[in-house]
């Protein structure tokens, strides 16, 4: 049956519903040939709704429902047809000889009736009678989920703290959308392949509804002044209130789609509005008759403390005001390239605020949002260079708080070629999506050479991912070609990508009108009642990959780490397979290395169920992330570098590479190899396991319980995955059991 077919159906169950058990529902409509029950022998008859409630028998209800069936086949009954659905309808009933007829029997009474009449009406009724059903089964498996949510709780998302009432109403619509997206978007071998798990499709309750991760053009928005929740904003005349101004578009931004948010090279967002500040300082202090030279200086460090506790008032929002969503947004600024006074203020402040974390007097800690990612320059953050000293205040933020990230833009590979070539920087969406490019007057391709890039106001529609040990089993189990299997999951997703432009681009502008009308994002100064279609040409769609590592070690018994050439003929064949699907459909397909979470568990749920347990792929109760070695190996950290270096430039959709430091006091040991991963082109996480005491503020790294004072309450911040999350706070955690499984396991990560 068609989903346009469906559609129809729902409307049409509830006016049927209506039309067999309420006797009063079309008192307009008189019985035309059918005997009063008030004088008659079925007076006695009564029908039981599934409430439980009785309601008197009357045929014509029926009659009405068979019409409507009818209708939608484009049938007309005769008189003569009804006539003999009435008379067979109440011989049936009759001769159940019982006074109470339960509605599901009387749908079956009709259902066998139609069949006799026009088998083509029956099959119409049939549809909405499955239909109905399905809802039912739909509602009850969200019921006992949100009985889970409301009492257990939910740790799917780390996000999204789910003790919250706001989260736990978020959670349960969360529920119901991603059922509905099963049912009306998917086709039965889509839905069958994600219940099986060699698709998993990511976000199925928002993907529908919205967008994906972003790059917002907050400098676009501002400029001129902008409108917000039906309220004009005149563009920032200082720096403290640009901080408040932005912080607001954020959380409302970001509220109205899924995934992360990204406001790339904050400072230079906000340089202009700290000259305006300066300015109007330096002017105050020459008018209460002080020097220029004095002027000057306390100017200066005005804007200096308005930076500090603007970035620390972004710390306190962001981490502590969810959005609407019911969870915290995933909020990443980039920033580093600035080389102007401001600029450079603003980079050194951020790091200065992160650094000092968070809390009470002597138990601060650092927060999780937002992501700080270092975009580094060698010949701007080098031995000698201007903003060297830059660098190392970011190295000693990274051993205290883990952030910054750091992205090379003047290494090896495509995100720093776009910068080489072009000085245009490609931030990551979140915590590791990264954008195609899409070129000012050529789209896809470039129109000439003078043609350029556009990464800043640009998003993703959705993820979707394949789990490669699954394929490959099933090739084995069926005696398939490994690489035919792959195609027909490939193309599947293909076709769902397909329809998700197609979907979205219905969308009205009014979904997100900071980013459709506002200008934060490329094209985006749509009318509110505009379709997005327009917007849509410059987003990207990816194809996500898991557990590399498994598939190598289903194939021949060796991890990517002793041998991993079959992993990468498979990443290469994927890589051409997309580029082919790109050109045919003029989509922006990515390829990305996904970032599994609770996934992470659930495919190897999936796995055992139709495969069993095999030793290294299914044994333990989580998969690896994308190309990344196994979390057990014992290598080193260049090792491991140099080992998922080879699938670097065959994720460009996502990815990011992180080493274990257990060594964060050796400031040499981490400057050495952040600068080894800037020069190999990589995104860099430094990855440490921060503890700290809740009750005497002591922190070290790793600690189960307080060596200062022995309480086990304890904070714990540990790499989820390209991003920071807590493992342990108030002694609970927010991770599911899967990922701290994994993160017990830890050697190399």
């Amino acid at each position: 049956m068609s989903r346009a077919a469906n559609s129809q159906i729902v409307s049409f169950d509830s006016v049927v519903s209506q039309d067999i058990l309420n006797p009063n529902s079309n008192p307009n409509n008189p019985p035309n040939n059918v005997i009063d029950i008030k004088k008659n022998k079925f007076s006695h008859l009564s029908m039981v709704k599934k409430d439980g409630t009785c309601e008197g028998y009357d045929v014509q209800k029926v009659v009405n429902a068979v019409k409507k069936s009818a209708a939608r086949m484009l049938i007309d009954f005769t008189q003569e047809d009804i006539d003999k659905i009435c008379n067979l309808v109440n011989s049936s009933v009759l001769s159940l000889k019982t006074n109470k007829i339960e509605i599901s029997t009387m749908h079956c009474i009709v259902e066998s009736v139609l069949e006799k009449v026009n088998p083509i009406v029956a099959n119409s009724y049939r549809n909405y009678r499955n239909y109905k059903i399905d809802f039912v089964q739909m509602l009850d498996k969200v019921y006992q989920r949100s009985q889970k949510i409301m009492y257990i709780g939910d740790k799917e998302n780390s996000n999204a703290d789910s003790a919250l009432v706001s989260t736990k109403r978020s959670l349960i619509f969360n529920e119901l959308n991603k059922e509905l997206y099963k049912k009306f978007f998917l086709t039965v071998p889509e839905l069958q392949a994600a219940k099986e798990g060699y698709i998993y499709i990511h976000d199925m309750s928002a993907r529908r509804d919205t967008t994906n991760c972003c790059l917002f053009d907050m400098a676009s928005v501002l400029k001129g002044g902008f409108e917000m929740g039906n309220l004009w904003y005149n563009e920032p005349k200082s720096l403290e209130v640009a901080f408040d101004v932005i912080g607001d578009v954020v959380i409302a931004a970001a509220s109205q789609q899924y995934g992360g948010f990204t406001v790339p090279e904050v400072d230079k967002i906000l340089a202009p509005y700290a000259q305006k500040t300066y300015e109007m300082k330096y002017n105050k202090y020459l008018a209460m008759g002080v020097s220029e030279e004095i002027a000057d200086k306390e100017a200066l460090k005005d804007v200096e403390k308005d930076f500090h506790d603007g970035f620390q008032g972004w710390e306190y929002k962001f981490n502590s005001v969810a959005s609407s969503r019911g969870d915290y947004p995933f909020i990443t600024m980039t920033m580093g390239l600035g080389t102007g006074k401001f600029e450079k203020m603003a980079s050194m402040q951020m790091l200065e605020v992160r650094k000092g974390g968070q809390g009470k007097k002597d138990n601060k800690k650092p927060v999780l949002f937002p992501k700080i990612v270092f975009l580094f320059d060698k010949d701007l953050h080098g031995k000698g260079c201007e903003l060297e000293d830059l660098f190392h205040a970011g190295v000693e933020c990274s051993k205290k708080a883990m952030y910054p990230d750091w992205l090379s833009m003047t290494g090896e590979g495509y995100i720093a070629s776009m910068y080489k070539k072009y000085k245009r920087v490609i931030s990551p969406m979140g915590c590791r999506a990264f954008l195609s490019p899409w070129f000012e007057r050529g789209g896809m391709t470039p129109a000439d050479d003078d043609d350029k890039p556009v990464f800043v106001g640009r998003f993703n529609i959705g993820a979707i991912s394949l789990h490669l040990p699954m394929i490959l089993a099933k090739a084995k189990k069926e005696g398939k070609d490994f690489y035919e299997v792959l195609d027909y999951y490939l193309e599947m997703i293909r076709q769902i990508h397909i329809r998700t432009y197609a979907y979205l681009g219905e969308m009205r502008a009014s979904i997100n009108p900071l980013a459709f009308c506002e200008g934060g994002f490329l094209g985006g100064h749509l009318h509110f009642h505009d379709k997005i279609k327009p917007v849509l040409k410059a987003a990207t769609a990816s194809f996500g990959i898991t557990a590399l590592n498994e598939l190598q070690e289903l194939y021949n018994g060796k991890s990517i780490a002793e041998d991993g050439n079959f992993a990468l003929e498979v990443m290469k064949y994927i890589n051409k397979k997309i580029a082919e699907f790109k050109e045919k459909d003029s989509n922006l397909y990515a390829i990305y290395g996904t970032p599994a979470e609770s996934l992470c568990g659930l495919q190897i749920e999936q796995f055992r169920k139709l495969y069993g347990i095999v030793d290294k792929v299914s044994d333990r109760g989580y998969v690896s992330n994308s190309f990344h070695c196994h979390v057990t190996e014992k290598i080193g950290p260049i090792t491991k570098q140099d080992l998922e270096g080879r699938f670097w430039e065959l994720l460009n959709g996502g990815k990011i590479q992180y080493v274990r430091y257990p060594i964060s006091y050796n400031t040499k040991a981490v400057e050495t190899l952040i600068l080894r991963a800037m020069e190999k082109g990589f995104y860099e996480g430094v990855n440490l396991s921060l503890s700290y005491c809740d009750d005497c503020g002591h922190h070290e790294l790793n600690m189960d319980s307080c060596t200062k004072c022995g309480s086990r309450n304890l904070t714990k911040i540990d790499r989820m995955n390209g991003y920071l999350s807590y493992s342990r706070v108030k002694g609970d955690t927010r991770l599911n059991a899967a990922k701290m499984e994994e993160i017990k396991d830890r050697v190399s990560m």
